[in-house]
């Protein structure tokens, strides 16, 4: 799990409950939070919020909810520097008993994209071909990732927008209840609690997912892009050592202190930042 997301959003909460019970003289108001829910104002905003969803995308992107939620919380790990090590051992293979042999070793790779990508090498589909393929599934990531994100990008724009007019909609209702004592209170709490609830709503939740997700997508791509610099190398007859280097220089140099499984060049970053 992903302590870093539940820890913000349990932090978060209690910053803004802490914001409304406190009172520098009376202590925890606990009673305070009865002013902070009204029924309608959430309305307002969740259903407005829901709706403006449902014209601006399909129903396929609500169905992936629960799947960001998984990825937010229980994310795949990516090491890059483990599928580098991969990818120099497939290449020193490739060198000593050619292309054919690496058949074997990739029934023990697990990872889908890397076992694919090296079967086209050792099916000898020609180079061209191959990094079209590959680099056409780097940008179909990156656009369906990118369009998972807008979800919530979106969610986070409407959010605040719905509560801006709860606002007005509370707004009008106290002018025309100026009259009427007993309408002004329900009118002003419709006119200021819709946009606590919207700007809650899209800064705790739909910007922070979306945020994640960018970074999820991050370290997915980096991974994914080692593999496809790493199997043309590896077609071209790229020496393993010159392959071990190319790959190093796409990671960052934090991740290169670490070092390489089993040793290597990774384990100096030679500086890089």
């Amino acid at each position: 799990m992903d302590i870093m997301s539940v820890l913000g959003w349990l932090f978060g909460i209690l910053v803004i409950l802490f914001g409304i019970v406190f009172d520098k003289d009376k202590g925890m108001v606990i009673p305070n939070l009865i002013n902070f829910w009204d029924a309608s104002s959430m309305a307002v905003v969740l259903g407005g919020l829901v709706a403006g969803l449902m014209v601006s995308f399909p129903v396929k992107c609500f169905a992936r909810l629960p799947k960001h939620l998984k990825i937010v919380l229980f994310p795949t790990k990516y090491n890059p520097l483990e599928y580098i090590a991969q990818i120099v051992d497939l290449a020193k293979e490739a060198r000593v008993n050619g292309l054919l042999s690496l058949e074997g070793k990739l029934e023990e790779t697990k990872d889908p994209f890397l076992k694919s990508s090296m079967m086209l090498v050792v099916d000898a589909v020609e180079p061209e071909k191959v990094k079209r393929l590959l680099e056409t599934e780097l940008e179909y990531l990156d656009e369906r990732h990118a369009q998972d994100r807008a979800f919530y990008d979106k969610a986070a724009a409407y959010a605040p927008a719905f509560g801006m007019i709860g606002t007005l909609m509370g707004l009008v209702n106290l002018l025309k209840s100026l009259d009427d004592p007993n309408a002004i209170a329900p009118a002003m709490a419709l006119a200021l609690v819709t946009t606590f609830y919207g700007t809650i709503f899209a800064n705790l939740i739909f910007s922070p997912i979306s945020n994640k997700l960018k970074v999820r997508h991050d370290e997915e791509y980096l991974c994914k892009l080692i593999i496809v610099e790493g199997v043309e190398s590896i077609q071209a007859g790229d020496n393993p050592r010159f392959v071990e280097e190319k790959l190093t220089q796409l990671v960052p140099g934090f991740l290169l202190k670490k070092g390489l499984p089993g040793g290597g060049a990774g384990a100096d970053d030679g500086g890089k930042k």
